[in-house]
């Protein structure tokens, strides 16, 4: 019996609010270092900082789903592996 999966797909609405929230966040963040009352050096470490923390959430964002990826097609083997042993057993078999 074997069950296709459901794909699940991000909607129009989810993956623009997500688009927005990024770029909210970001912005709200330039203002704030832009804002500070320090010299040019403090603002461009802040300013790397924050593209760093940004570039280094979409790596593990990306590591998460390609695990995530690869645990799911190693369950589907597994998972084709017992349907192919329970159809050949045959509980009704002699013994030879």
């Amino acid at each position: 019996m074997s069950e296709t999966p459901v794909k699940q797909q991000n909607t129009n609405a989810y993956y623009g609010q997500a688009v927005a929230s990024f770029a909210v966040a970001l912005a709200a963040v330039s203002v704030g270092i832009y804002s500070l009352d320090v010299s040019g050096w403090i603002r461009a470490f802040l300013a790397v900082s924050v593209l760093y923390l940004t570039t280094s959430a979409f790596t593990l964002a990306k590591v998460i789903r390609d695990r995530q990826e690869a645990d799911r097609i190693v369950s589907r083997v597994d998972q084709a592996r017992i349907e192919k042993i329970l159809a050949e057993h045959d509980p009704f078999r002699p013994v030879a």
